[in-house]
């Protein structure tokens, strides 16, 4: 299936078997895992649990969404504004150049178009209705943040340039992406993208990759800041908690504005997620700055209640003074113009059971080694 993606050969596999990261079966993880992290003691989810039934999975009714065009129009008074269109989607413009992160326009966090989770309603405006970008970032090659049909898209309908971590590059190019048009990172290398004054940097992360059953850690997974003259931008991708994120605020901060991710966690998954409690340490760790949750809202891609991750940090932040910012979808917001948080979620009522799936092969019953996004 084309949605797989391809595995890298050639120049682009020499350069990923030079990095530090790389050992004789793919990319790792250097940095050791905090104490405490992963709960030991909480089973991991069954497949079966992942993909059927769960108290609160899904909203009981659309998110409330704003059509962003209006406001993207006008420029943005600080120079620096985001707008969140679901899960880790965000237009970033910042001094007069926009930056797309982790575009995923399908209805799908999964390979499959009649299986898989499933988004919870449209993205506020359609592909074609984006207005033009200077350049696409894409963290690693996951579902939920590389999309095979929105990939497709970009590619046959427009020019911008991708900058991605090591190895995703070869998903792309297999799916229309000219090679001249993808920039390919290992962690602290940068590029500067033509004509916009912008730099792209990737950095550590605690994650995995893989699109199918044998491709485990084949591709690089990365967090990534964008910085321009006067603003500075740090998108965490997919990540645990680690304190490589104070060595990242030392060598490429301060930042304006720190989208971090905070749905899809799991007691069992704290050594690759971040979870809400753990986002705000991570932010602490990066420096401050306005906080943006990202990857949540989105696709039933845990157990918990699907509005649980911004109700718990919510409730963390207000205690700590965190500065946060937490938009309906398609709301253009300014971290320089910050104003107290309105829990627009709270209007949707109580939600409902994900659809339960009809009983599966015993395969079904086997333990996740790791979450599915």
């Amino acid at each position: 299936m084309n949605s797989f993606g391809r595995r890298a050969q050639g120049e682009r596999l020499e350069r990923m078997r030079a990095s530090p990261r790389w050992d004789d079966t793919g990319f790792r993880n250097l940095h050791p895992v905090l104490p405490g992290l992963r709960d030991l003691t909480v089973p991991r989810p069954t497949l079966k649990e992942f993909l059927s039934g769960g108290d609160r999975r899904l909203p009981g009714a659309p998110l409330p969404s704003l059509d962003p065009r209006e406001r993207w129009s006008r420029p943005a008074q600080s120079g620096l504004r985001a707008t969140w269109l679901g899960h880790s989607t965000v237009l970033i413009e910042i001094d007069g150049h926009r930056v797309l992160t982790d575009p995923v326009w399908g209805t799908r966090a999964s390979p499959f178009r009649l299986l898989g989770p499933k988004r919870f309603q449209p993205v506020p405006l359609r592909l074609r209705e984006m207005p033009e970008v200077d350049v696409v970032v894409v963290s690693h090659d996951h579902y939920d943040h590389l999309d095979y049909p929105t990939i497709r898209a970009l590619a046959r309908h427009s020019r911008v340039p991708f900058v991605t971590s090591l190895g995703v590059g070869a998903h792309l190019q297999a799916w229309g992406v000219a090679a001249e048009r993808i920039t390919e990172l290992d962690w602290w290398e940068s590029h500067r993208v033509p004509g916009t004054g912008l730099t792209i940097t990737a950095a550590p992360s605690q994650h995995f990759s893989g699109r199918g059953l044998k491709d485990r850690n084949a591709t690089l997974w990365s967090s990534m800041v964008v910085a321009s003259e006067r603003h500075r931008v740090f998108f965490s991708g997919d990540t645990g908690l680690t304190t490589e994120y104070a060595t990242i605020r030392e060598r490429l901060g301060p930042f304006d504005l720190v989208m971090l991710e905070v749905g899809a966690f799991h007691p069992a998954w704290g050594d690759i997620h971040l979870g809400p409690a753990n986002a705000l340490k991570a932010h602490a760790l990066l420096g401050g700055g306005a906080l943006l949750p990202v990857h949540w809202g989105t696709f039933s891609l845990a157990m918990h209640a699907w509005d649980e991750p911004v109700e718990t940090l919510l409730a963390l932040a207000q205690g700590q003074g965190t500065p946060l910012l937490m938009p309906r979808l398609g709301e253009a917001v300014e971290p320089a113009a910050l104003e107290g948080v309105t829990p627009w979620w709270r209007s949707l009522g109580a939600g409902h059971e994900a659809a339960k799936l009809p009983e599966g092969p015993p395969a079904l019953q086997r333990e996740l080694p790791w979450p599915l996004d």
